[in-house]
């Protein structure tokens, strides 16, 4: 090979780690898949498409949150733990979902420490 194709070679393998590494620092951390199903479920707060992108809708109230492409899932995220912080409660195995007047809507069983861990970091509980 020549040492032009090898350039070509080296600036388009650089280019596409760089890519790969950017797109994995925009990505939200992984969830535990079931866990965070069953307690969506409770959450006022879900995902709205727009012309622009995506916007944060608050169902109490219907205020929504415009924030840039790059930080919405983040600060869905951020909304999310926020709200599940103040609303959940771990009693044993059990995961007790409150409403805006403290009354227990719900509960989900914790079925492994990985989901424990999960609700602990996500939430803040």
């Amino acid at each position: 090979m020549t040492q032009k194709k090898v350039l070509i070679f080296v600036f388009f393998t650089a280019f596409l780690i760089l890519g790969i590494v950017s797109m994995q620092r925009a990505m939200p951390p992984a969830k535990e898949a079931r866990i965070y199903k069953a307690l969506h479920v409770y959450s006022p707060y879900e995902m709205e498409k727009r012309v622009g992108g995506l916007e944060i809708l608050d169902k109490r109230d219907n205020t929504k949150e415009k924030p840039s492409s790059k930080e919405v899932l983040f600060r869905f995220d951020e909304v999310e733990g926020q709200w599940g912080k103040e609303h959940f409660k771990i009693d044993g195995n059990e995961i007790s979902i409150s409403d805006e007047k403290n009354q227990t809507v719900g509960k989900v069983l914790i079925e492994t420490e990985k989901e424990r861990a999960f609700v602990k970091r996500f939430y803040g509980i």
